[in-house]
């Protein structure tokens, strides 16, 4: 007793949720000595790491709280006026509180259970509402990574589309304005070096002067401009349209509540990001992007999209629609890789909107253009030698003096940050905490610039009623019309609507979440704390490296811990989900043979056995991807991996791998595996998103691959948000380091000529990287190799469990798992129960199902994770056990195969209430079909929804 009381003090003891006891409970009963014992059985000995884990020993939660917050001291946070896409904004309290701190709405998994997702789902079609009016479009998406990576989407979407219709070929032109944000620029770069698609970068004055002799597909321009300018576009959409050139536009969400939208002037696609809607720079994210487009292009559009069906009550209810776009099930035809989104930034956002409503945004953005009319004064009227260079504009004015250094000196010194062009130019982006006092402050760092300024008695604006922008552009349309929008002004109100969503939707406060593949883990307070603290949220991503030396000092330690963790010399932080990281591991494969002249290496050999997202990713890469088997155990199959490489030797690429596989198990021939590739020129690229069964006791660079990226939304504790944030750091060999993605903002040593740039800021989502780090330091290394070790236990002991009840579809040599196991649900096809049938049911008992119909068809893949205690994990199993029974029961014909509790799942309290019960069971089976179900119960806010009625009358906005 008192040595378990002593483990208590270590936060591993408090993140693993079963104690010794019970850890040496389940060892015994799957007849194992100790837990060495177990891993020595469980892991190919070959492969196991020799030795611990070269990183600090774990530190208390008080200890690192005291700890991380002398780092953020490190930060200093200016006042910044940088703009580039990033702005100072106001995050309501109560958003802030009740949404951003609130593990009811950050622990939820992504939406694909929509009876029990139903508050998530609520507020993202808010979300959607709010991008489809603002942007004058039909139809958008919930949402996107980033700004730069939805251009890069709206091109490929018009690209696939126009390929598809047979509308253009190989010498067709992308032309991309210089004047959109420049990182935006190198990620749409970056995307067409993987495509093969050609583009143009000039002005787009120049569109169809210069260019009138070339095939041009698509075009992007920026309103407002990167620099502030707003254009009247009318000229470039009729060039545009009468040649069958789609347009996308990049724009600023707030400017939209005084600007004519987009939609309304001839664009297909509007892109941009709501970060300004309440959610905090967070020295690059994680920030919502948004996805705007016409209704033709509905089957083409990346992401998730939101919409309304009815359930068996013919009650409204939402769901993911038009889910055969996913990645996993429509993989190397997918039209984007996006898995993880951006759905907490995405809910903030939207309670931002409903928050402030239509008059408060337009006032917001009132007071924002009237500050930068007022400092445009101020500025040209009271200082000499000055000009403002922008005709119209919004909330940026542009400069041009003759001194730019002498007045960045001055800034930096008063501590304050502007855009600095080049030695005559600079910008100032004002914002929603923008007030009287920051322009004199502006105005003061100007005037000492000169020795006096034109007058004595400083000039103020009189006339600051009129717009500076063109009356044509000026929004006479009506916006946020749904009640919605308008029914919140008291705080209490608006507390009330968040906690009547978020008790629509289970979440790791109810019960263990069991997705394979997923890793939902614990996502402990102490991790989170950082990011609602000044000085990390508060950081414009492109602030100068001096200001944040907190992140910097975060940024290089998480590299040095994740090196060591995967044995890798190089590793970028730059991608923002773990679909980016296989992007962007690609991407760096491609580079590397590029450099060696080797142009023809574009087969991806993806064995079936491989995560879900590898092929979609592949395809966005430029790759052509061939499927290799797997044989009846589970392992890749040898014999045909020879004969594809065979094949193709030639054009050899890159094996993509999942170690150990989703099917489960560690295949002890994974090197050999590993060397053919090698042998015939390829590169090996490992998905990382089975982690969990590695940190600690295996490195992916041991095993002999090149190249792997990290889900830290997974393995390393950030949590899944309901879909999103999420990171995907990549890990990559010493040969492929000089290819590793740079950014426009970001000084790279002895970088190859060509960049890639994959995200819109040059670390990624960088305020979640503090949880990740202090999941590293809580733990130290004996605590993260623990994690592991009971994450596989605990996917074991289930097995053990569930073997007389359900075929346990894949084991290893020793007949164990690893971190997951797949239960085969297709034998239950006779009675007409498939596994969809048993994931609603599931929901009648309080648990979301796990992966179901990935990676095999009509099965489910369970992972439990180490922060599981065995009450909990024998819950689960209790559950499972019972569900089988009443399978029999269907079997031995109490029940017919068409009227029994799976098919009428989940039993909502609709039904449940109802004074006629025309079922042939009780309602005490339907509800509580165990006893500890009674003090524990979820009630599934809508019955069954019907899927097919969702997809064939899709709406997406809130009617």
């Amino acid at each position: 007793m008192k040595e378990d009381n002593i483990q208590r003090e270590k936060f591993s003891s408090r993140h693993i949720g079963s104690s010794c006891n019970e850890i040496n409970k389940m060892l015994k009963e799957l007849q194992y000595f100790s837990m060495k014992d177990f891993v020595n059985k469980t892991i190919p000995k070959k492969i196991r790491l020799k030795r611990k884990l070269n990183i600090p020993n774990s530190i208390s939660e008080y200890q690192y709280l005291n700890h991380i917050y002398r780092i953020s001291k490190k930060n200093k946070i200016y006042r910044s006026y940088i703009g580039l896409g990033y702005k100072n904004t106001i995050t309501p309290s109560v958003i802030q509180r009740n949404i951003l701190e609130n593990p009811n709405w950050y622990t939820p998994y992504t939406p694909y259970q929509s009876e029990i997702s139903q508050g998530r789902l609520e507020a993202l079609i808010n979300f959607q509402t709010m991008i489809s009016d603002l942007t004058g479009m039909k139809i958008s998406n919930a949402s996107m990574l980033d700004e730069s990576t939805a251009a890069a989407d709206a091109m490929f979407m018009i690209y696939q589309e126009k390929i598809k219709k047979k509308q253009i070929d190989n010498n067709h032109y992308f032309f991309i304005s210089n004047e959109i944000l420049p990182q935006t620029f190198y990620v749409l770069k970056t995307r067409c070096f993987g495509l093969g698609i050609h583009f143009i970068y000039d002005s787009h004055h120049n569109l169809k002067t210069k260019y009138n002799n070339k095939k041009i597909f698509g075009l992007i321009i920026s309103y407002p401009s990167s620099l502030g300018e707003i254009y009247d576009y009318t000229e470039t959409i009729e060039y545009a349209k009468y040649h069958k050139i789609s347009v996308i536009v990049s724009t600023d969400i707030l400017s939209l509540s005084l600007l004519k939208p987009p939609g309304e002037w001839g664009a297909d696609v509007v892109i941009g990001s709501s970060q300004s809607f309440g959610v905090p720079m967070g020295y690059g994210g994680p920030h919502a992007a948004f996805f705007s487009t016409h209704e033709q292009y509905k089957r083409f559009l990346p992401g998730r999209i939101i919409g309304i069906s009815v359930d068996r009550e013919n009650q409204k209810a939402f769901r993911m629609a038009l889910q055969t776009r996913e990645q996993h099930i429509k993989r190397e035809k997918a039209t984007s890789n996006i898995c993880t989104s951006q759905v907490l930034p995405a809910i903030m956002a939207s309670m931002y909107a409903l928050y402030h409503g239509k008059n408060g945004l337009i006032k917001i953005a009132k007071r924002i253009h009237k500050y930068a009319k007022e400092l445009e004064f101020l500025l040209i009227n009271n200082i000499n030698s000055i000009f403002q260079v922008n005709t119209c504009y919004f909330d940026t004015i542009r400069i041009k003096i003759e001194n730019v250094n002498k007045i960045k000196k001055i800034a930096e010194r008063r501590k304050t940050n502007f855009r600095y062009i080049n030695k005559n130019y600079l910008t100032i982006t004002l914002d929603e905490t923008s007030s009287k006092k920051d322009i004199n402050h502006i105005l003061s760092i100007f005037s000492e610039v000169e020795s006096s300024v034109k007058n004595k008695k400083i000039k103020y604006h009189t006339d600051i009623d009129k717009y500076k922008f063109p009356v044509s552009l000026k929004r006479t349309s009506n916006f946020f019309k749904n009640k919605i929008f308008s029914k919140f002004y008291s705080e209490n109100e608006l507390i009330r609507y968040i906690k009547r969503l978020e008790k629509k939707d289970i979440s790791l406060t109810h019960s263990m979440i069991p997705l394979g593949s997923c890793t939902m883990k614990l996502n402990a307070s102490t991790e989170l704390l950082s990011l609602s603290q000044h000085e990390w949220k508060n950081m414009h991503p492109f602030a100068p490296y001096q200001q944040a030396m907190g992140y910097h000092f975060i940024i290089k330690n998480l590299k040095k811990y994740l090196k060591e963790i995967t044995g890798f010399s190089g590793i970028s932080l730059q991608p923002n989900s773990g679909a980016q990281g296989e992007y962007a591991g690609l991407m760096v494969i491609k580079h590397y043979h590029y450099s060696l002249q080797e142009y023809k290496r574009n087969i991806a050999l993806i064995p079936s056995s491989s995560h879900g997202t590898n092929p979609a990713s592949a395809n966005i890469a430029g790759m052509k991807v061939i499927l290799v088997s797997t044989k009846n155990d589970g392992s890749i199959d040898k014999n045909d991996l020879l004969k594809k490489v065979k094949e193709n030797v030639d054009s050899l690429s890159v094996l993509m791998i999942t170690y150990p596989s989703t099917y489960g198990i560690y295949e002890s021939n994974i090197q050999d595996i590993i060397d053919i590739i090698h042998e015939n020129g390829g590169q090996v690229y490992m998905d990382g998103a089975n982690m969990n069964a590695q940190v600690g006791l295996i490195k992916p660079a041991d095993l002999g691959v090149d190249i792997c990226h990290l889900n830290l939304h997974k393995t390393f504790a950030i949590p899944h948000g309901g879909g999103g944030p999420g990171m995907g750091p990549i890990c990559v060999a010493s040969h492929l380091k000089p290819f590793l993605p740079n950014h426009p903002f970001q000084q790279k040593k002895n970088s190859k000529e060509k960049i890639l740039t994959i995200s819109s800021s040059p670390y990624g989502s960088s305020l979640i990287l503090t949880i990740s780090y202090a999941y590293i330091r809580l733990l130290g290394p004996d605590g993260l190799r623990k994690c592991t070790e009971i994450s596989v236990l605990n996917a074991n002991y289930i097995k053990e469990k569930l073997k007389k009840f359900y075929n346990i579809l894949y084991v290893g040599e020793n007949n164990t798992v690893a971190h997951e196991l797949i239960i085969d649900c297709r034998i239950f096809k006779y009675v007409d129960i498939d596994v969809m049938d048993i994931a609603k049911r599931m929901m009648d008992y309080g648990y979301h199902a796990p992966t179901i119909s990935f990676p095999v068809e009509g099965c489910m893949m369970i992972e439990p994770t180490e922060s599981e205690s065995k009450e909990e994990l024998d819950r689960f199993i209790e559950t499972l056990i019972k569900i089988r029974q009443e399978i029999k029961e269907i079997e031995d014909k109490k029940f017919s195969k068409k009227n029994n509790v799976f098919k009428n799942a989940p039993h909502s309290i609709s039904i449940l209430t109802k004074n006629e019960w025309n079922y042939p069971y009780s309602r005490e089976k339907a509800a509580y079909p165990l006893d500890w179900i009674k003090n524990r119960k979820f009630w599934p806010p809508v019955s069954r929804i019907d899927d097919g009625y969702g997809d064939r009358n899709l709406i997406c906005t809130c009617i």
